[in-house]
Order: structure tokens, then C-alpha cells, then sequence
């Protein structure tokens, strides 16, 4: 048990320290009791250094207390110390047991197994013995039996062979058997088969010949009817001839007579002359929104007998009741036109007074005739004497001996000299814009594809001599963007924004065809060299091929997959190209419509192509530039560029040593073709000045 008691250590120690304190402080006080400081002095000093030394003596106590603790702590240290060393030796010798135990029990076993290896041994001997005794009678056996290989070998190859042959000719038989037997149903079915179609070939024969009796006979039959129909016919002819002179006679007569009465009424306000009072405010307010194909109401202003059919109100009109029409309401209230200035009060009284004086159409119009056909045929406005700003050249053309050069204007077409770029004549009684321009054969005359927006639209035939009006073909509810004479002459195709492609005969001025077959704008139209077909380009996306006498579709092209601008024939006819808004040219088979090639590089979309005779395609592009292509690779041969605008148009001499371009901002450019430097420059707008830029 440990002792808690102060250890008999710290005694002398203290001891020793309260007689060294008095040896280093007994002279001081006795010097003070000598008499040197006062007593009260002398206490209260004696008192002060008691305390100091009593805090001395606390301290010294403290040191031997944390002393005294230190040895107690190392005495309790090294006994653990002492009993960790016992245990550690009660487990070595308990590991050193088992370990000896382990080992023991290891040498047994090892003993164990040393003994079944010894047994094992001598077993594998005797078993060794036994083998070499079975071997040798093996080897014996063997000797023996090699004596009877070979004549047993024979024999095997002689029975495997005698098998062999066997089982040969009987898959022979079975399949000669199996084919027999197939061929026999196969002839018996064949045999079946052929009596059928022999009785069915005996009998169509017999059809068939009967057939072709009856046709001899029809064809004999009729050989003889044509005959003597032609005969008949070929006698009536003069009748027939003198019966049309005589019925245009009369017809002529009766609307020469119609029109003279028709004036009296009109004269003695008894009559409203439908075609030149009524069909131009139908044409010019009404049409827009009233026609065949944009009916609103159902209501169909655009021929006298769609406007008599009415809408799904009722009969537009009843003649001599003004006012319970459905029409008067409908432009007095101001539904007719919508969204735009309501008819004057003068054309609304007009209307009226039509409608109450019988509501008639005028001799020798027809009943269907489309209003832009039958309104009075006036002169266009005049262009400016002098333009203030120049107008896009929407189309250019050279004649064909490459001395003009005509391009587009306001309500004009204007004739230069390519060579200098001067004026040589303005052909005027034109509509607003111009969109194409070509030239006949022999240079004699020009045709000119022209339009005011949503108003009309025309082909004007005129003399390049003098720029008299030779022809006035073509009169639409909308502009005309082409015009392209057939090869022989003969004949002009015309596109527009109408969505169809007509043919007249130049001779008459009569409509040969009218092809409707766009779903949107004709852009243009061009002829195979031959005159057989027509190609086109339009704003639905595609070009088409037709043929030029029917106006049936051969083929349709859609790969520009954008609207498509420009189209021409090959020199051969066998390919079709055009361009569009697709930034591309396309050459394509005439036959079959499979792309032969694309030719890209613009920057913008391409508005026009001219194929020429020598194998070269020359195009204007909105990337301001003109280009030359080979149509047999598609190799660029040559790019213009020098425009500050678009390029709408381009146009070539036909010995191709001269190409004309013409730009959105009024500039027409003459070029070389052989090395692409341009020769004359100029503005296409007579007495135009530009106006002068302040010096910097």
C-alpha cells in the first residue's frame, strides 16, 4: 500500500535551508538592533522578509512535492515494466510449446506418409513386372498376328471396294429412278398442259383469223368510205368555203349593223357600252381579286359571263333593277375592292346606269372573252424626255448583225450603238417595265415582252427601221416576262405571270396554245432548235419540257429546288439549261430530265442564260458579275466583273465576239468576249445626268 505520508528526505533539506537563511540575514538584523534603524522599522522590515521567505519556502515545498511525485511515477513505470517482461516469457514459452508440438505432429506424419510411399513403391514395381511379362507376350502376339496383315489388309480393300461400287450403282438407280419418275409426271403435266393450250391456241387462231377477216374487211370497207368521203368532201370544199365567206359576210354585217344601232343608244343614253365603259373599271379595280382563280365570294369578275354567273350572293345583277343588285351594294357600301379605295361616285353611276339600260354586252364580243381582251386598246404613256434617275436594265438584245443593242426602259425599249454607247432610237407605246426583248431572224422586227404590274401584261411586235407598232399579240391581266420567236419564224412564245405559256401564230396574231401547267410565274421560254418543244422556267421551282404542237408535258425538273430564272436548249437540242435563285446552273437531259451536271461558283442567285451557237453558256448573277461557261463540262471560261449591282440581264452576238450586260443600277457594259476587257460603258437612261459629288 502505497505511503501517502511526507517522505523523511525533505526534513534535512529544509533544515539546511532555514540555518542558510539565517547565516545571509543574522548580521543585518543584529545591525539594526544595534540601534541604526528604529525598532518599529526594524519589525516591519523582519516582518516583510518573513514573508519573502515564507513565499521562498512555498515555492521550495512545491518542488519537492513535484519531485517526490516524479520518483513515485517512475517507481509505478518500472514495476509495469517488470510485470509486461513476466508475461511476455509465460507467452514465449507457451508459442515455443506449440511450435515444438506442431513439429512433432509434422514428423509423425511425414513418417506416416514415408511408409505409403515405401508400400506404393514396391506395388508399382510388382506392377512393373507384371507389365514387362504382358508386353512380352504382347510382342510375341504380335509377331504372329503381322504374318496375316497383308492378306487381310487385301481382303478389306477388295469388300470396301466391291461397297464402294455397290453403293454407287445403287444411288444411280434411285436417282435414275427418281428422275424417271419425275420426268413421267413432268411429261404427263406437260402433255396436260399442251392439249389445253393447243385447244385454247386452236381456238384463239380461230378468233384471230376470224379477227383478221373482219379487219380486211373493215379495212377494205373503209379504204373505200374514205374514198369516196374524200371524194365528197374534196366536191363540198367550195360549198363549204362559200358557206364561212358567207356566214363571216353576214356576221360582220350583223355586228357592223349591232354596233351602228349600239351607238345610237349609246349616243341617246338608252345604252352603256360594256367594253369601253364597264370592263375596263371590272379589269382595272375589280379582277384582282374577282377571276378564276382567286374568286373571293365566288364571285368572278373577269369575262362578261362569269360576271352574269354571280357569286354565292346570288346573280350579281338583274337588268333594268339597279338598285336590288347584289354588285351595286357590294361597291356602294365599299366591300368591292377590299382593302383599297372604294370606285369614284362617276364609276359607281356608270355601273348603274349599265345595269338599268339592260345590263348588255357589245356586238361581236364574246360572251367568255377575258376583259383584258376586249377593253379598248389605248397607248401606253409616254417615257420621260430626260430621266431624273436611272431604271434597272431588266433586258438586253443584240440584233443579229451585232450592230443594236436594245435594252429595257420606262414604258421604252432604246436602240445604241454597241460600238460607242449613243443613242439611236426610242420605240415607245410600251407598258411600264420591260422584262424581254428579242429579234426576228432577219433583224426587221423586234418583240417585246412587257407589263404593269397587276394590270396588264403584253407582247408588242414593232419595226426596228422605224419603231412603228407592227402587232399587239398578247394582252394579259398580268406583266409578260418572255417572248422568243420559233426557229422558222413563224411563230412566238410568250410567259408571264398568268402561270401559262401561249403560242401565236405571227401571220394571224391568233393563239395557237395555251399551256397551263406552272403552279406559279412562267419566268421564261425558249425553243428547241428544231421548233418541236418548249422549255421553261418558273417561280414554282421547276422547268418543264412540252411539246410545241399539243402542249403536252414531256418532263418536269425540280433540282433546283428554288425558283428557277433562265432557261435555253443545247445546240443539239438534247439538253435543257437553266438557273436560279439556287446560285447554280443546271444541265439537264432533254429526254429524261436526269441532271448532267451542276455548275456553281456564284455568289447569288442567277437570273438569266444565253445558250449560243458555240457551245457556251453566258449568264448574269445578282453577285454583280457576268460569266462564260463551257456547256460541255461546265468549265468557267470567263468572268465580267466590274458592275456595282446586280446583273439582270446579258445578251451575246450571234458570231459571240461581243457580250452586253446590264445592272439594277441602270449601267449597260459592252465587252470583249475573246479577253473579257470591256469596251464601252454608259447609263441607260436618255438625258440622264448624274448628279455632280463635292470636291474634298
Amino acid at each position: 500500500m502505497r505511503d501517502n505520508r511526507p517522505s523523511r528526505r525533505f526534513t534535512p533539506i529544509l533544515l539546511t535551508s532555514v540555518l542558510s537563511l539565517a547565516v545571509v540575514f543574522g548580521p543585518r538584523l543584529s545591525a539594526v538592533a544595534q540601534g541604526k534603524p528604529t525598532p518599529a522599522q526594524a519589525l516591519k522590515a523582519a516582518v516583510a522578509k518573513a514573508k519573502q521567505l515564507e513565499s521562498q519556502l512555498n515555492k521550495l515545498k512545491a518542488s519537492a512535492a513535484k519531485a517526490q511525485k516524479a520518483v513515485s511515477d517512475a517507481a509505478a513505470a518500472l514495476k509495469a515494466q517488470q510485470a509486461a517482461t513476466a508475461k511476455i516469457a509465460v507467452l514465449q514459452e507457451a508459442e515455443l510449446k506449440k511450435k515444438a508440438d506442431a513439429v512433432a505432429a509434422q514428423q509423425k506424419a511425414a513418417a506416416a506418409a514415408a511408409k505409403a510411399a515405401r508400400a506404393k513403391a514396391q506395388g508399382m514395381k510388382d506392377e512393373v513386372a507384371k507389365l514387362k511379362a504382358a508386353v512380352a507376350k504382347a510382342t510375341n502376339d504380335q509377331k504372329a498376328a503381322e504374318k496375316n496383315v497383308k492378306p487381310q489388309t487385301d481382303a478389306a480393300k477388295k469388300a470396301t471396294a466391291a461397297k464402294t461400287a455397290a453403293d454407287k450403282e445403287a444411288a444411280v438407280a434411285a436417282k435414275a429412278l427418281a428422275d424417271a419418275q419425275k420426268r413421267a409426271k413432268a411429261a404427263m403435266d406437260k402433255a396436260t398442259k399442251a392439249a389445253t393450250a393447243a385447244k385454247t391456241a386452236s381456238d384463239t387462231l380461230k378468233k384471230t383469223n376470224a379477227t383478221i377477216a373482219a379487219s380486211k374487211k373493215t379495212v377494205t370497207d373503209s379504204n373505200a368510205k374514205v374514198k369516196t368521203t374524200e371524194a365528197a368532201i374534196t366536191k363540198f370544199a367550195p360549198t363549204l368555203a362559200k358557206a364561212e365567206a358567207t356566214l363571216e359576210t353576214q356576221t360582220l354585217a350583223s355586228i357592223t349593223a349591232s354596233k351602228a344601232y349600239e351607238s345610237v343608244l349609246i349616243a341617246t343614253n338608252k345604252m352603256v357600252s360594256f367594253s369601253d365603259s364597264i370592263a375596263p373599271i371590272f379589269a382595272q379595280r375589280c379582277v384582282a381579286c374577282h377571276n378564276a382563280r382567286t374568286a373571293k365570294g365566288r364571285l368572278n369578275l373577269d369575262s362578261f359571263a362569269a360576271t352574269l354567273k354571280g357569286g354565292e350572293s346570288g346573280l350579281s345583277f338583274e337588268a333594268g333593277k339597279a338598285d336590288d343588285s347584289t354588285l351595286v351594294a357590294l361597291i356602294e357600301d365599299g366591300s368591292m375592292p377590299k382593302d383599297a379605295d372604294p370606285l369614284t361616285a362617276d364609276q359607281i353611276k356608270l355601273i348603274k346606269k349599265w345595269i338599268n339600260t339592260g345590263g348588255g354586252l357589245n356586238a361581236g364580243v364574246g360572251v367568255n372573252d377575258p376583259l383584258i381582251a376586249i377593253v379598248p386598246k389605248r397607248p401606253q404613256p409616254m417615257p420621260p424626255k430626260a430621266y431624273r434617275v436611272p431604271v434597272p436594265v431588266t433586258a438586253v438584245a443584240f440584233s443579229p448583225d451585232g450592230k443594236q443593242l436594245a435594252s429595257s426602259g420606262y414604258h421604252e425599249v432604246i436602240l445604241w450603238n454597241p460600238a460607242d454607247g449613243k443613242m439611236i432610237r426610242r420605240i415607245t407605246n410600251i407598258a411600264e417595265r420591260v422584262y424581254d426583248i428579242t429579234y426576228s431572224a432577219d433583224g426587221k422586227q423586234m418583240a417585246v415582252a412587257a407589263g404593269t404590274p397587276g394590270q396588264i401584261g403584253e407582247i408588242k411586235l414593232f419595226s426596228t427601221a422605224d419603231g412603228s407598232l407592227q402587232g399587239d399579240l398578247v394582252r394579259t391581266g398580268d406583266s409578260v416576262f418572255a417572248v422568243s420567236y420559233s426557229p422558222d419564224g413563224k411563230k412566238i412564245a410568250a410567259a408571264g405571270a398568268d402561270r401559262a405559256i401561249r403560242i401565236y401564230d405571227l401571220a394571224t396574231g391568233k393563239q395557237l396554245l395555251a399551256i397551263e401547267d406552272h403552279a406559279d410565274w412562267v419566268m421564261d421560254v425558249a425553243w428547241t432548235p428544231d421548233g418541236k418543244k418548249l422549255a421553261s422556267a418558273s417561280r414554282d421551282k421547276t422547268s418543264k419540257v412540252f411539246d410545241a404542237t399539243t402542249g403536252d408535258s414531256l418532263v418536269t425538273f425540280n433540282s433546283h429546288g428554288q425558283p428557277v430564272f433562265g432557261v435555253g436548249f443545247s445546240a443539239d437540242g438534247n439538253q435543257v439549261i437553266t438557273s436560279g435563285r439556287d446560285k447554280n446552273i443546271r444541265v439537264w437531259n432533254t429526254k429524261d430530265a436526269k441532271q448532267v451536271r451542276a455548275i456553281g461558283g456564284f455568289g447569288d442567285e442567277v437570273f438569266r442564260v444565253v445558250v449560243a451557237k458555240d457551245g457556251k453558256v453566258y449568264s448574269s448573277s445578282a453577285d454583280k458579275t457576268a460569266r462564260v461557261h463551257t456547256v460541255g463540262d461546265g468549265k468557267q471560261v470567263r468572268s465580267l466583273a466590274g458592275h456595282k449591282d446586280w446583273v439582270y440581264s446579258v445578251a451575246v452576238t450571234p458570231d459571240s465576239k461581243l457580250i452586253a450586260t446590264g445592272s439594277y443600277d441602270g449601267e449597260i457594259r459592252i465587252w470583249n468576249a475573246a479577253d473579257g476587257k470591256g469596251t464601252v460603258t454608259f447609263v441607260a437612261a436618255p438625258g440622264y445626268k448624274a448628279p455632280k459629288t463635292a470636291a474634298k
